[in-house]
């Protein structure tokens, strides 16, 4: 029943956008993410049983590619800011940014990784202290350290560097040359034109949609269970399927709103709403919790992580054949690059104006910022409350990832109103990455329309909450979840391609700078010849 439902409703979407453009794209995306939805209702555990089989084995054989990749990704993108390509702009040579800096970093944040932050801020400190890596024992002092040094790696510079590239590559192709705001335009200067509008671009441009319906989709499912979670905590609503589906209902109702409203004001309403919020949860925990703890904490893991950048960007376990790091390390960075072409395309659609590096320089290295000083905050406190206090929170985190959190806020003053604070939260950053979601599929499939219509957006906000709606119910949205984290394979090596394109098309550009500057200095030199 619920694979009909799907086809029924893919249907209505597919006679809405059929006159978008780029229906190729579209039609053969709709297709594939149909089949894995209805094999998700159908048989959930061949289906998670067969992607988590593909997951191993891209985890088995090229985790090693995972880590190299994503540190090139970083080096690349620290070298372009400061290279002879840092004044570049993303538009023309007068443009002005878009958006205010505090407006532009609110969207970037809120589509990058906010809720991540919030559910994870203490669950994943938590976690590295009972089970942490290097083979330090748990529940020390030393697994404490490692933990928190972990969460900064796992959410500081690298993930943020391989959206940088994405959003970098489609903001300078789409602003400075003139190209659609596609995945596939990167790959010109690189493929040429007619490679980039045939098959070898369509191929891109599906793999990018079906990364992006397959991560909204099950974080619309997983964001119903932490909210579901938190109402648990405050107000006893039971953890069931049914409540699960109502959070869905009524997000996808406010994100269309959103949607709707448009970018200059759903979006950058929401983000706004959201870093405020962010922040004065942060400032209140900070205050009213270890405050000194949290700023040695803060100051010793920067450290700690800086020294050992290299090492962990590198590391792996042949000889012990440990799990941890594909467990932990390689599944965020599979995850970051599935991800990569939702975030990198609407952070490249907000980010006009800006030069090369201060794009780098907001773009990577301030939301990386953020989060070293939210993971001290909040995994700070919960560690303290742990180690210090007798809270016993790391065992109620083993049973419920979704409490950890509340259950931190809970043993601060005000902590029942923080934890309502902090499902709102959560509520509002679910609402704007769902929300942005809709857009950039709209420009997906749109032929990279910077603008798509209402009815591109409600089509696809509607089909992601229905698929996400029917694999709750059937159970199979674990097996989407790790579907999504294959597709970030293949498309590794896309963004390498898009790397080498970029470079090209820069070093082109650069050619051309400084031969007008030598022609103009060669007719400087004729006129003054001519005056003497």
């Amino acid at each position: 029943m619920y694979g009909l439902h799907i086809l029924w409703m893919i249907g209505i979407h597919a006679d809405l956008i059929k006159s978008g453009g780029h229906y190729m794209v579209l039609a053969v995306s709709i297709i594939i993410v149909a089949l894995f939805a209805i094999w998700g209702a159908i048989a959930p555990e061949q289906l998670a049983s067969v992607s988590g089989w593909a997951y191993n084995f891209s985890i088995s054989n090229f985790g090693w590619f995972y880590l190299i990749a994503t540190l090139f990704f970083l080096v690349f993108a620290i070298y372009l800011a400061f290279s002879r390509f840092g004044h570049i702009r993303l538009g023309d040579d007068d443009d002005e940014p878009e958006y205010s800096t505090l407006s532009w970093l609110s969207m970037l944040f809120s589509a990058g990784m906010g809720i991540g932050l919030v559910f994870w801020g203490v669950a994943e400190p938590l976690s590295h202290y009972l089970s942490p890596p290097e083979g330090a024992e748990g529940g020390t002092a030393d697994a404490a350290r490692l933990a928190m040094r972990y969460s900064f790696f796992h959410w500081g510079l690298h993930p943020w560097a391989i959206y940088t590239i994405i959003a970098l590559a489609l903001a300078y192709f789409q602003f400075r040359k003139g190209y659609k705001g596609l995945i596939s335009s990167a790959f010109i200067p690189l493929l040429g034109e007619r490679l980039v509008n045939g098959g070898i671009g369509k191929a891109i441009d599906i793999l990018a949609v079906i990364a992006t319906v397959f991560g909204v989709a099950t974080s619309l499912g997983l964001g119903a269970l932490q909210i579901n979670g938190g109402l648990l905590h405050l107000f006893g609503v039971p953890l069931t399927v049914w409540t699960q589906i109502m959070i869905i209902v009524i997000v996808t109702v406010l994100f269309l709103i959103s949607a709707v409203s448009g970018l200059n004001k759903g979006i950058q309403l929401l983000s706004n709403t959201n870093l405020v919020i962010a922040v004065l949860l942060m400032l209140f925990v900070w205050m009213t919790g270890p405050t000194a703890f949290i700023f040695e904490t803060f100051t010793t893991t920067l450290g700690s992580y800086l020294q050992n950048l290299i090492n962990m960007s590198l590391r792996m376990t042949p000889f012990s054949k440990g799990t941890w790091v594909g467990t932990w390390t390689l599944f965020y960075w599979a995850w970051w690059i599935a991800w990569a072409p939702f975030v990198g395309t609407f952070i490249a659609r907000v980010s006009r104006g800006r030069t090369i590096k201060e794009f780098v320089i907001f773009v990577m290295m301030l939301p990386s910022l953020f989060g070293f000083i939210w993971f001290s905050v909040f995994g700070g406190t919960g560690l303290h409350q742990e180690l210090f206090d007798g809270a016993q929170l790391a065992e109620s985190v083993t049973e419920n990832t979704t409490t950890a959190l509340f259950l931190t806020l809970e043993n601060l003053p005000l902590g029942m109103i923080m934890s309502v604070v902090a499902t709102v939260l959560i509520m509002i950053f679910f609402i704007t990455s769902a929300d942005s979601a809709t857009f950039v599929m709209g420009m997906f499939t749109t032929d990279g329309d910077l603008n798509p219509g209402n009815k591109v957006k409600i089509a696809w906000g509607v089909l992601q909450s229905a698929i996400a709606v029917t694999l709750l119910i059937s159970g199979g949205l674990a097996g989407l979840q790790t579907a999504s984290i294959v597709v970030a394979l293949p498309f590794a090596f896309i963004i390498i391609g898009i790397c080498f394109s970029l470079l090209k098309a820069l070093q082109a550009e650069d050619k051309e700078r400084r031969m007008k500057e030598k022609q103009q200095r060669r007719r400087l030199k004729q006129l003054l010849e001519k005056e003497l």
